[in-house]
């Protein structure tokens, strides 16, 4: 927990793990823990566990926190942990949020309250509650409207980030990108932002953005978080070229619903026991095999520089 401290700290690539689970659906935690070797020996610069690509929603509070307590133990203080926490209720999020900060987390990342599509006011009231709960954790919102039809606002981030200290963040995973400038016009750039969105990840640096929680990086970490370093060291144009590079992996992640493109490809190359998905996901189709393949032909090669 060593950078709970100091979440400015936290930055650059957040690598969002997968949820491995065996043939029969239990939740892996020897594919986990190689999971997080394989991204700390990648060079990511943070990881995360919980998110939309962790299937939280799948899985029960118990089994969410024994997830949490692997990566703690395979991450200790090499880089910071930034579990997801939120649910759909704010008792669950309470009680994983408190496991997250019992376990040592850097920082708790709350998912807006998803399916009751609450005001603006509903959603100050929620988070407001969490970053009381939790006085010395820093919280870090997490906007994906496309899988909560909620958006958080620029102005109820301000709310928050003017009323609370340990309210520090949010990750947007909206391509609207006038929302990130926005949010960041409305705060000031002490307010750590970043991308869920993977295309979006290096235009967020120019204006000031903290780094991304890619999705991409379970394929390619290195290539992930190079991008973030070169940017950081004025080397701008090898910076995009890896951008563009990472266009066919960031396509593969979507060609069915996200996770299950990236734990077919993680399975195939052995990283995973089981490319195994939770109802009601389903394992990638014939048909989004077949362009998976094609995709992973023209960028394979970012997922083949560690470990080979």
């Amino acid at each position: 927990m060593k950078f709970r401290s100091d979440p400015a700290g936290i930055r650059g690539s957040i690598a969002p793990i997968v949820t491995p689970f065996t043939g029969t659906g239990a939740v892996d935690h020897e594919s986990l823990r190689g999971l997080v070797r394989f991204q700390l020996e990648a060079g990511s610069h943070g990881i995360s566990l919980g998110g939309s690509t962790g299937e939280p929603s799948a899985q029960s509070v118990e089994e969410r926190i024994a997830g949490m307590r692997t990566a703690v133990e395979e991450i200790g203080d090499r880089v910071p942990f930034l579990p997801g926490t939120g649910s759909h209720t704010l008792e669950e999020t309470l009680e994983i949020t408190a496991a997250a900060k019992e376990l040592g987390a850097d920082a708790a990342l709350v998912i807006t309250p998803y399916y009751a599509r609450p005001t603006q006011e509903g959603l100050y009231q929620w988070y407001a509650t969490v970053a009381r709960k939790f006085p010395d954790l820093p919280i870090v919102a997490y906007n994906v409207p496309s899988r909560t039809a909620i958006d958080i606002a620029p102005d109820t981030v301000k709310r928050l980030f003017v009323e609370f200290d340990n309210f520090v963040g949010v990750k947007e995973t909206t391509k609207d990108f006038e929302h990130f400038s926005r949010v960041l016009h409305a705060c000031g750039r002490e307010l750590l932002v970043w991308s869920g969105i993977e295309l979006l990840g290096l235009p967020l640096l120019a204006l000031g953005g903290t780094g991304f929680v890619s999705a991409v990086a379970n394929l390619a970490p290195q290539a992930v978080a190079r991008m973030y370093e070169l940017w950081e060291a004025g080397d701008f144009e090898a910076a995009r070229d890896l951008h563009y590079a990472l266009h066919p992996l960031v396509d593969l992640l979507f060609v069915e619903t996200n996770p299950a493109p990236a734990k077919w490809v993680l399975a195939q190359q052995g990283r995973i026991a089981s490319a195994h998905v939770r109802p009601p996901l389903v394992q990638p189709t014939q048909a989004g095999l077949a362009r998976i393949r094609t995709l992973l032909a023209e960028g394979g090669d970012l997922t083949q520089q560690i470990g080979e």
